[in-house]
This record gives structure tokens, sequence and C-alpha cells, in this order.
């Protein structure tokens, strides 16, 4: 009863931000489409599948409104978006530095990172990575880039606009970097199709996978959260995740 309860609740806060959340008539979303940890885009279809399409419907459901995805190609191309007024939602890993930008719900998930190296490298584990003579290779502007960029001590860590996986396994090939950071189960994918590399069996950083919205509305952001509150209680999010099958991914525990 206490659940169901809840939920009403919840409904019946989105139903009266609908207008808010969606003053189109249709909920616009976005998302990082080359991030298979927040969804895939079928190459043939154009079809959205993974976490952001399962919470994006459910959002449109509650709200009583249709809904549209929109791939985007890089973090800064979510948050324009947002800000730009033609999304609603974004989906983006949370970082103090796109704060000043954005509001940021509580995170839905967790999407661990970890580092791609040469099948022949020394390096075995995160604990070997931040010492000097170590290049780091990241895609500038991620989470993980903008979280080393604080982190790195003694590394160097390259920084590269639009990096891919296939362009950094050339990289480590050629011995121009040493380890390439991204989420893991990007990585993983990587390893799997791509020869000479493996990934290193720890993680260095948790990136908290969240929805942003446009700043200056706090019972809006509210809403939000209490979403998340009851997708989380609902058992929701977790068959989110088991039906993703993502490496490295788990949902965010609830909020303190």
């Amino acid at each position: 009863m206490k659940v169901r309860a809840t939920c009403v609740l919840v409904a019946a806060a989105l139903w009266g931000r609908a207008a808010d959340l969606a003053p189109s008539g249709t909920l616009r979303a976005t998302f990082l489409g080359n991030n298979p940890t927040q969804g895939r885009v079928d190459a043939k279809t154009g079809a959205i599948t993974g976490p952001i399409a399962d919470i994006t419907r459910e959002l449109a459901r509650r709200l009583g409104v249709p809904f549209q995805i929109t791939p985007a190609p890089n973090a800064r191309s979510v948050l324009d978006a947002v800000t730009g007024h033609t999304a609603d939602i974004g989906f983006l890993a949370f970082d103090a530095t796109r704060a000043a930008e954005v509001g940021f719900s509580q995170p839905y998930a967790l999407g661990w990172n970890s580092y791609l190296v040469r099948a022949d490298s020394p390096i075995r584990s995160v604990a070997d990575i931040d010492r000097t003579g170590v290049r780091v290779g990241a895609v500038k502007g991620d989470s993980g880039e903008l979280y080393l960029s604080r982190m790195l001590q003694q590394a160097q860590l390259n920084s590269i606009a639009g990096l891919t996986v296939d362009a950094a396994q050339k990289m480590l090939a050629a011995s121009e970097i040493d380890a390439f950071a991204a989420n893991r189960q990007r990585l993983v994918e990587a390893a799997a199709r791509l020869p000479g590399v493996r990934v290193l069996p720890d993680n260095f950083f948790a990136v908290e996978q969240s929805i942003a919205i446009d700043q200056g509305d706090p019972a809006r952001l509210e809403a939000l959260n209490r979403l998340i509150d009851d997708l989380r209680t609902s058992g929701f999010l977790q068959s989110v995740m088991e039906r993703a099958q993502l490496a490295g991914v788990e949902v965010a525990p609830a909020r303190r």
C-alpha cells in the first residue's frame, strides 16, 4: 500500500508539472548517442533502446504526453540542447563544472570507468596508472576526463576531442599512449573486437548518470527526483539495467 500511495503522489506531482516538463506538448529528450551505458541507436532503423529510452518512455507516460529522443554527439551538445530549450531533459553524467550550466537530478545509475591498455602492458590495475611517464588518453569533455583532470598527479593526461575507442587502440599500438580511459561497457565491447588490448579488472571512478534540466525551477527538479525514487523503489530501474545487460553499470543508491 505504501508503494502504491507513493506512485500516486509522484504521478500527481508530475502531472502538475507537465506544462513545465514538456512545454511543447511533447517530452523532448537527448542523450550521448555513442554512450552504450545510456542507450543504443540501431544503425539501420534509428530505433533507440537502453536505460534512457525506458526512463523517457515512462516519464512521458506519467505526464500523458508523447516523447521524442534525439541522440547527441557529445556532452557539449547535450548541455546546449537543454540550455537552448531544444530538449526538455538531457541524460548526462553529473559533474560540478556542468552543474554551473544546468540543474541535475539525483543519479539513477552508476557507471564505472576503467582503462583499456595493451595486452602486453605492465599496467595491471588502476593503482599503476598515476605514475610518472604514464600517458593517459581520454575524450575531452567526457565525465571521466573531467575527473582525471582534477585527480591525476603524476601521469600525463592527453585530452583529445572526439577520440574514439578505435583511434585509442591505434594510439596504444603505436605506444603514443599507455592507457585509454572510458566507461567499462564501452571498453569491454572494444576489447572483444579489437586485437592486442585488454581492460583493467578494477575501476577508477563511478559516473553518476543523471537527468539534466534547465536551471531555475527547484520544484520541477524535485518532481524528477521523486520520480527516480519511485522508479528505484518499484524495481523499475533494476529491471531496466538487467534488460540492457551493461557491464559495470548499476542502479544508484537512494539519496541519504
